[in-house]
């Protein structure tokens, strides 16, 4: 907030209103704010990561990529070193024995010549390190295409050159940046002090040796430097990830309104979805209560539930709930229930049972057979063509 208050007393000495102030507000892109300033102190949803990646904005070390290629152009540059080495042997002896034989201004014969040459030894590793950039990208963020970071935008541009100076040279990003790219220098030349050193005594017998065992001699230290700095490199570029995904999270956070207003927007308002399940249970419980009088008995607990069971032996293969209840709502099936002569049959655990583990609508389970047995046994012992099928 304190940065909001420095640009407005800028604004205002410069003889700006307050319209003017927050036009110029407008403006302002979140880029040049934490996420504290702004009052977005909320982990990003879903959406929003997903809106996010969208948009290119993931978290991603370059670091991480450059240390990829480094690795995989080195051992090219291994595994191609004697095509190279022929090639270049090749490229030297051409042009040496038609230097005196050609005019070599032509153009027929200098730029053909150089760009076969140069497309014959270069595209290789260029090829290798192509597809290592790739796969440098695909391991850390997965196939991701869009041309939404390229595409410009006039908000990105600094408002204010002093935020601009402390976000380059003197946040927290541009410390680690600092100290990452002098750790790099020193990794280097680290890595190359200790390769020379344990070849010295071979590198100062130079002198005596031919120029080939000399040419091999320097092209294994230079791989070996090679090596060994692309191996540290990719093992410190996964801290940088870390801090890059740490960052992207904090620049991808929302105010506690921004939550609230995309949780209406996808998720609908709370109040009405409070207002339709309402609705639902009384629709629900209007239906319940007008199945009760088809109903053959209803079990009780005896006061805090009620279940409703209709048997029709023509066509239910068995008993089927057509209204349960809890405390008001049981005592509500109970009354209707006596209204129309439906027999009401205490049985607390079945009662209990048959609310916890039947819908209505639902025929019962196998395992209350015997139970429900009992009760229409004695619902109706005065109608012995009911009961014998339950028997």
């Amino acid at each position: 907030m304190s940065l909001l208050f420095a640009f407005r007393g800028r604004c205002y000495q410069q003889g700006a209103d307050e319209a003017a102030f927050l036009t110029q507000l407008e403006t302002l892109h979140l880029q040049w704010f934490s996420a504290e300033e702004e009052g977005r102190t909320e982990d990003a949803t879903e959406h929003k990561i997903r809106k996010s990646r969208e948009e290119g904005k993931v978290a991603r070390s370059q670091d991480v990529s450059a240390a990829v290629v480094l690795i995989f152009a080195s051992v090219a540059l291994a595994l191609l070193a004697p095509f190279i080495l022929r090639g270049s042997l090749e490229m030297t002896d051409y042009f040496i024995r038609n230097s005196t034989e050609l005019d070599i201004t032509r153009d027929d014969f200098l730029v053909p010549v150089f760009f076969h040459y140069f497309v014959r030894l270069t595209l290789p590793i260029a090829i290798v390190c192509f597809i290592a950039a790739i796969l440098g990208n695909l391991m850390q963020v997965g196939f991701l295409f869009t041309t939404k970071p390229i595409e410009p935008d006039p908000k990105k541009i600094a408002p204010d050159f002093v935020k601009f100076i402390k976000k380059s040279f003197l946040s927290m990003e541009a410390l680690f940046n600092l100290a990452k790219s002098t750790g790099k220098v020193a990794i280097v030349g680290l890595m190359a002090a200790l390769n020379i050193l344990s070849d010295i005594d071979r590198i100062l017998n130079l002198v005596n040796s031919s120029f080939i065992n000399g040419f091999q001699l320097i092209a294994w230290i230079a791989f070996r430097i090679l090596i060994q700095t692309s191996i540290i490199f990719l093992v410190l570029s996964l801290f940088d990830y870390l801090f890059q995904r740490k960052q992207h999270r904090e620049s991808i956070k929302m105010t506690k309104q921004e939550v609230k207003e995309e949780r209406k927007t996808y998720e609908g308002d709370p109040f009405v979805k409070s207002r339709l399940k309402q609705r639902m249970r009384e629709l629900m419980q209007r239906t319940m209560i007008q199945n009760v009088p088809t109903a053959d008995v209803v079990i009780t607990n005896p006061t805090h539930f009620a279940v409703a069971m209709e048997y029709k032996r023509d066509s239910m293969q068995a008993p089927v709930v057509v209204a349960k209840g809890q405390d008001a709502l049981a005592q509500r099936i109970r009354t209707v229930a006596s209204e129309n002569g439906i027999p009401i049959i205490e049985n607390k655990p079945l009662a209990r049972a048959l609310y916890a583990e039947v819908e209505v609508g639902d025929a019962i389970p196998e395992q209350f057979y015997q139970a429900v047995v009992t009760v229409l046994k004695e619902v109706y012992r005065l109608d012995r063509s009911k009961a014998a099928v339950w028997t």
